[in-house]
């Protein structure tokens, strides 16, 4: 499998890891497996450190695969954007499936919980 580099942010120049290549982050968009546009993949990992890392990679003739650190609040969006919950399950991502849970406690009250009180 091959490695990709690791920048700060997205927008910085300093490799500062290398992580595996993935595409956990792909769906089926009825057609194919991309995110992010045409012939665009998102992969996810975390380093040993505890960041997260988001991982592009392009089918595009020249163009590099690269990844970037996020903040565990920007981890957690990718994966729900993805809908690849399962992701969650995994032993790396727990902090991001307890982010998750407390982001379902905030969900819509049902009428029937109004009509309880």
């Amino acid at each position: 499998m091959s490695r990709v580099n690791v920048y700060e942010s997205e927008f910085c120049n300093e490799i500062v890891a290398r992580v595996k290549y993935n595409e956990k982050l792909d769906y089926w968009n009825g057609r194919n497996w991309g995110n992010g546009g045409l012939g665009m993949h998102k992969g996810i990992t975390k380093l040993k450190d505890g960041r997260f890392v988001i991982i592009i990679g392009s089918q595009m003739q020249d163009s590099k695969d690269y990844a970037y650190i996020v903040s565990k609040e920007e981890a957690l969006q990718e994966v729900l954007k993805s809908g690849n919950l399962e992701l969650l399950e995994e032993k790396k991502f727990a902090e991001l499936k307890t982010l998750y849970e407390k982001l379902c406690e905030l969900e819509e009250i049902d009428e029937a919980e109004t009509t309880a009180e």
